[in-house]
């Protein structure tokens, strides 16, 4: 069975995406099954969206646009979505081989969880040493909103640190 030439750059793409995928999957997840299905659900929008995809933006700014706001949304109905068969691949086993997590990260993460939607997208685009105006695009919001925003954000954790 030959795949279609759409679906083959598909999966090119999401091969190539796969780890800005996750990255953002596991800020937004409470645990495993919600990493898992919130994969599933970010795959599946990229899929719905793909033959939209113009090229206006970059492709790592479009998936994380479109990652971001499926994790978003994934939290606001999370009450009320029916059950999901998980993925079958450990996405937290990968995340911890490519990334080497200690207990310094973990920490990190777990901090950044209790940080509000837009802060957590903040951060972890900051981490990705995404440029404002990068960020500003994928977050769409102002360059100058991004700088106070993440500064704010950054203070914030620092005042976690010491708590």
């Amino acid at each position: 069975m030959e795949t279609k030439p759409l679906e083959k750059e598909f999966l090119t793409m999401i091969s190539a995406q796969q780890r800005t995928i996750y990255k953002v999957c596991y800020i937004y997840a409470k645990d495993q099954d919600d990493l898992n299905d919130l994969f599933q659900e970010v795959v599946l929008n990229l899929w719905k969206s793909f033959p939209h995809y113009r090229g206006d933006s970059k492709l790592t700014t479009w998936v994380y646009r479109i990652a971001m706001n499926t994790c978003i949304t994934f939290l606001r109905r999370a009450g009320t979505r029916p059950q999901t068969i998980p993925l079958t691949i450990d996405v937290a086993g990968q995340l911890a081989e490519e990334e080497g997590r200690t207990g310094q990260l973990q920490e990190l993460y777990r901090l950044i969880n209790r940080l509000g939607k837009l802060e957590r997208a903040l951060i972890l685009l900051w981490l990705e040493e995404r440029s404002y105006q990068e960020m500003a695009d994928i977050l769409g919001i102002s360059k100058a909103n991004v700088a106070v925003k993440l500064n704010r954000t950054k203070e914030k954790l620092k005042q976690m640190v010491k708590e």
